[in-house]
């Protein structure tokens, strides 16, 4: 099985408008409202692709029953915390000449609904895969993902995480099965900056002997590299289409790499899987389709 945590996610109120003015009044040409945050991206494109997972998380308000509503209709297993103060936060994402995001708070989250998380993810057996993705509120340390780990050490999960800074960087010792940091995340990880390819590359092995098991550096319009722990470093170019939303790309990697590794035990064809998924989501309004994700990765192999 395969879980994912999102600690503050959202509804994604997306407004797409012909040309958007500050300041003015606008007016929308259309209109979609979509449960976002990474981990629940992640898990809708895993039942996108067959692959059976449970999202875990918090809501709060009646933005948080939305949430868990859309969620489980999409074919996931929705297993989210209910907390008191707050509601779920409501992100709104501009569609226009250009693409702005405005992203809401979220509730605030007390020890006592955290310790209904672990309470949660005590249930994982070994051989489970735990996803991790995306920001925590402030009402959170910047320990959280590290603690969450501390109270799975004894198991044998493997850990992926898609996060930037300490979330990162703390969750290393724990030797995590994947992390997906992009170029701009890996400088700020080392405090410098990184040239070329070859640079890329040797900093992603410095993750590695850091603890990452496999390192997934996503670089935008450039491709991707990974860096398995096989000791190979295969390089993947990007899927040829017309690009409609940046919005989940990076998750639906994610979730696509997860599905292939979890199909084939081949880092090679996972690659392919992740990037097919992530330009698919990137080629379509929302996040993509099994038929689209199909279709692109026609392309690729």
């Amino acid at each position: 099985m395969v879980y994912t945590v999102t600690f503050n996610p959202s509804l994604d109120y997306i407004v797409r408008m012909d040309d958007f003015k500050s300041g003015m009044v606008n007016r929308t040409v259309s209109e979609t409202i979509y449960p976002g945050g990474k981990g629940i991206n992640v898990s809708i494109i895993l039942s996108n692709l067959g692959i059976e997972n449970t999202a875990l998380g918090f809501v709060a308000g009646f933005t948080g029953d939305e949430i868990v509503r859309s969620v489980a209709q999409t074919g996931c297993n929705a297993k989210f915390i209910k907390v008191e103060e707050g509601f779920s936060r409501i992100n709104v994402k501009i569609k226009s000449s250009e693409e702005s995001e405005i992203n809401g708070k979220g509730p605030v989250i007390t020890s006592s609904d955290v310790e209904k998380l672990f309470d949660m993810l005590s249930d994982i057996k070994d051989g489970d895969t735990l996803v991790m993705a995306g920001s925590i509120p402030s009402t959170l340390p910047d320990s959280m993902y590290m603690d969450v780990l501390e109270r799975l050490k004894n198991k044998d999960l493997r850990i992926v995480v898609d996060a930037t800074g300490k979330l990162l960087k703390n969750v290393l010792p724990y030797k995590p099965f994947l992390i997906k940091p992009n170029n701009h995340e890996m400088e700020e990880i080392f405090e410098t900056k990184i040239e070329s390819e070859e640079e890329l590359i040797s900093y992603g092995k410095k993750l590695q002997q850091m603890g990452a098991r496999n390192v997934l550096i996503s670089r935008a319009g450039d491709g991707s590299i990974l860096i398995s722990e096989d000791g190979d470093v295969i390089i993947e170019g990007v899927a040829k289409g017309k690009v409609l939303n940046s919005v989940g790309a990076g998750d639906s990697m994610v979730a696509g790499f997860i599905a292939g590794y979890t199909q084939k035990q081949d880092y090679g064809y996972a690659l392919k899987l992740g990037t097919a998924s992530g330009g698919a989501t990137a080629f379509s309004d929302g996040l993509a389709t099994r038929e689209k994700i199909l279709e692109v990765l026609d392309q690729i192999l």
